[in-house]
C-alpha cells in the first residue's frame, strides 16, 4: 500500500462524522443516510420525578417545554445543592425518512449522563444506565416513515454515594443523537485493530525500524430479519487494501462473531511525530444487497511492554503529558468543535505527547488526538468502586462498562492502553470482589483488544506487599501524591522525598511491568511563598521536583500531570492543602484555570516537556 500523506487539518478532522454504526454511506449503495437530530429540541425540568406518571412521554402533552440545545447539560451552574442530581426531560420532533425496503431505524446516543429512558411516538423503546458509553436503541414499528415523529428522553442524574466520583455530577444529553439505518444484516462493534510486529523483519517500515503490519477486523454480525440469510459478508477496505470476510448462514435473530487478520504491506506507522492515518470502509452485504457502510480513519502502531518498558513501534516511550476532564465553563462535558480544538491546542502548547481521562473520551476528541499525534491512556470509569464489586451481578455491571469503553476506544491509534480501573483497594488480593473483578477485567481486555497492553491505575501508598491481582497486568499506572496528601496510617505519603524510594520499590516488586506515573499534582489558587501549600509557587516547585525524580529513574516510562485545566468537582472539595477557607466546586490542580488562564506552573511544565524526547532511546 503506498504511503498516504498526512495532511488532514484539525478542522477537517472535526468535520468528519466519527464512527457510529452506519456512520456514513457510500454514494448509490442503497443504504439510507443517517439523520443527525440537531435541531428542534425542547426540555423541561422534573425535580419531583413525576413526569412518567404525568405523561411527559406522550407526544402531544401540553407541559411547559422550553427550547433546548443538544448536546447540553441541565445547568452549567455548580452550587452544592445541585450535585445530588435531578430528573429532566428532552424531546425533539423530526420528519423521518421515507421507508426503504429491508431497512429499519435505530437511535444512537453518544452519551447520556446518567440514565436514559426513551420513547418514540408514545412507545417506550428502551433505557440505558451507563453514563459514559454510547448506546443504540431500535425504534421498530414506533417510527413513522415520511411522517412527523416525537422522540422523548427522560434523563435521571440523581446520584447516590456510590459510585464514588471526584468530578461534578453533570446531567443531560451530553453528546450528539443520530438516527441510524439498520439493514437485514447489522454489523455491531466493528473494529480494525493494529497488529504490528517490530521485532521480526517484514516488508513494512516505521519509526521503530522494519515492521510487519497487519490489521485485525473484528465485529458481530446479526440477522435482524425474519428470514435466514446465507450470503452475509463484510468487505473491508483499508487504504488500498481490500479483503472480504464471509459469515456462516444465520437464522432469524442469530448473530456470529467475525474476526480475520489482514496483511497491510508497506503501511506507514502511526507515531506522535508522524501520525499517519488511513481511511477505513466496511461494507456489509447480504448477497448483492448492501446493508451497512461504516467509515472512519485509523493508523497502525505496535504498543508493547518489553523488558519492563512501554514501547511504541519497538522504541521505549518517554511519556510526558497532562490529563483532561471534559468540562468547559457554560457547557460542562457537552463539548463543541471549538472546545475540542482548544483542548488539543493546549496539549500541544504545553508539549504533551499523551493525555488521560477517567472515562471514555468524546469520539471527535479521540479522532482529533489521532490526527494530532497525542497518545491516550484510555480508562474505564471504575473509580474507587470496591464496594460496587462485591457480588457477581455488580461485577458484571463494571465489566460491561470496561468492555464497552474498549469497543469504543480500540479504533483509535492514539489509544496505547486500556486501563480497567482507577484507585481501587491498594491490597486487592485481600478483597475478594476487587480481586475477582481485576482477574475478569484483564480477560475482557485480551478478548476485546489483544493488541495493546492492559493496565490498571493504582493508589500509591508505601509499605504494601506485592499484589498478584496487579502483577497480571502488563502496565501499571502510579497515582502519586507524595508531598501533597498525607496518606494513611503506617503508609504515609506526606513527604515528597519518599517518592523516589517508592518508585524503586515498585520496580523491584513488579520487575516486568511497565511503570508510568499516571497522576500527580498540587492545588494552587493564590500567590505566596513556595513553602506554603496551594500557592502558585508551591505548585511550580512541586512539579519541577516530581519531574526531576522521575527523570532520574529511567525505568519509569513517563509522567502524566493531573490536570491540564481545572474542572468542576464535588462540593466541599478541600484540595488537600487543609486550608480553612471557603471552597468553590472547582478542582484547582490544573495548569490552566477554569476560565482559561495559564498558571505559573505551566511554564516549568512546558519547558521540561520541550526538552524531553518522544523516546527514551533518544535521550543523550
Amino acid at each position: 500500500m503506498p504511503r498516504r500523506p498526512f495532511a488532514t487539518t484539525l478542522a477537517a478532522v472535526l468535520a468528519v462524522v466519527c464512527f457510529t454504526p452506519s456512520a456514513a454511506a457510500a454514494a448509490n449503495d442503497g443504504v439510507p443516510a443517517p439523520v443527525p437530530l440537531t435541531t428542534n429540541w425542547e426540555k423541561i425540568a422534573d425535580p419531583a420525578a413525576v413526569g412518567v406518571k404525568g405523561g411527559l412521554w406522550r407526544p402531544g402533552n401540553q407541559a411547559a417545554w422550553k427550547p433546548a440545545v443538544v448536546p447540553s447539560v441541565f445547568t452549567a451552574q455548580t452550587p452544592k445543592k445541585l450535585y445530588a442530581g435531578t430528573v429532566g426531560w428532552y424531546r425533539v420532533s423530526f420528519t423521518a425518512p421515507e421507508a426503504t425496503p429491508g431497512f429499519a431505524w435505530a437511535v444512537h446516543f453518544e452519551q447520556v449522563r446518567r440514565s436514559a429512558q426513551v420513547w418514540l411516538n408514545g412507545v417506550k423503546v428502551g433505557r440505558h444506565d451507563d453514563a459514559y458509553v454510547p448506546f443504540d436503541l431500535r425504534l421498530g414499528d414506533a417510527i413513522k416513515p415520511g411522517g412527523r415523529n416525537v422522540l422523548v428522553v427522560r434523563v435521571d442524574n440523581r446520584k447516590q454515594k456510590d459510585p464514588r466520583e471526584g468530578w461534578w455530577n453533570w446531567g443531560g444529553i451530553t453528546r450528539p443523537v443520530t438516527l441510524v439505518p439498520q439493514g437485514s444484516l447489522v454489523l455491531r462493534d466493528a473494529g480494525i485493530l493494529s497488529d504490528v510486529d517490530c521485532r521480526a523483519g517484514g516488508t513494512g517500515s516505521g519509526s521503530g525500524g522494519d515492521c510487519t503490519t497487519k490489521a485485525i477486523f473484528d465485529g458481530v454480525l446479526e440477522n435482524r430479519s425474519t428470514s435466514a440469510i446465507a450470503g452475509g459478508l463484510v468487505r473491508v477496505q483499508i487504504g488500498n487494501v481490500t479483503a472480504t470476510v464471509a459469515a456462516r448462514p444465520l437464522a432469524p435473530g442469530e448473530q456470529t462473531h467475525l474476526r480475520r487478520t489482514i496483511a497491510v504491506p508497506g503501511a506507514r506507522l502511526w507515531s506522535p511525530d508522524k501520525p499517519e492515518l488511513y481511511d477505513v470502509a466496511l461494507t456489509t452485504s447480504a448477497g448483492d444487497i448492501v446493508q451497512q457502510v461504516d467509515r472512519w480513519r485509523t493508523g497502525f502502531r505496535e504498543v508493547k511492554v518489553q523488558g519492563g518498558m512501554l514501547t511504541l513501534n519497538g522504541r521505549q516511550l518517554d511519556l510526558h503529558g497532562a490529563s483532561i476532564q471534559e468540562d468547559v465553563p457554560g457547557r460542562g462535558p457537552a463539548l463543541n468543535d471549538a472546545d475540542i480544538a482548544k483542548i488539543v491546542a493546549d496539549l500541544k502548547a504545553v508539549g504533551a505527547n499523551v493525555t488521560r481521562a477517567h472515562y471514555l473520551l468524546n469520539p471527535k476528541l479521540l479522532a482529533a488526538l489521532d490526527a494530532a499525534g497525542i497518545m491516550v491512556w484510555s480508562q474505564a470509569p471504575i473509580y474507587h468502586r470496591d464496594r460496587l464489586l462485591t457480588t457477581p451481578a455488580l461485577r458484571d455491571i463494571a465489566l460491561s462498562t470496561v468492555r464497552n469503553t474498549i469497543l469504543s476506544a480500540r479504533n483509535h491509534p492514539s489509544v496505547i492502553t486500556h486501563s480497567v480501573a482507577n484507585e481501587l483497594s491498594a491490597v486487592p488480593d485481600t478483597v475478594p470482589g476487587t480481586r475477582a473483578f481485576l482477574d475478569a477485567a484483564r480477560k475482557v481486555v485480551r478478548e476485546t483488544d489483544p493488541t495493546i497492553p492492559a493496565s490498571v491505575d493504582l493508589l500509591s501508598y508505601p509499605g504494601f506487599a506485592r499484589q498478584k491481582a496487579f502483577a497480571q497486568y502488563e502496565l501499571l499506572g502510579i497515582n502519586s501524591y507524595f508531598g501533597w496528601y498525607p496518606g494513611k496510617d503506617s503508609h504515609s505519603t506526606a513527604k515528597l522525598a519518599d517518592l523516589a524510594p517508592y518508585l524503586d520499590y515498585m520496580r523491584r516488586t513488579y520487575p516486568t511491568q511497565g511503570l508510568v506515573v499516571t497522576e500527580f499534582g498540587a492545588e494552587s489558587t493564590f500567590a505566596g511563598p513556595g513553602t506554603t501549600k496551594e500557592t502558585y509557587a508551591f505548585q511550580t516547585q512541586y512539579i519541577k521536583d516530581v519531574l526531576g525524580i522521575v527523570a532520574n529513574r529511567p525505568f519509569v516510562g513517563g509522567v502524566i500531570y493531573w490536570t491540564l485545566r481545572e474542572f468542576a468537582v464535588k462540593p466541599e472539595w478541600d484540595g488537600g492543602a487543609k486550608r480553612d477557607v471557603v471552597r468553590n466546586s472547582i478542582h484547582h490542580k490544573g495548569l490552566i484555570t477554569y476560565d482559561a488562564r495559564r498558571k505559573t506552573a505551566w511554564e516549568v511544565t512546558q519547558r521540561t516537556y520541550a526538552d524531553a524526547p518522544q523516546n527514551r532511546n533518544d535521550r543523550p
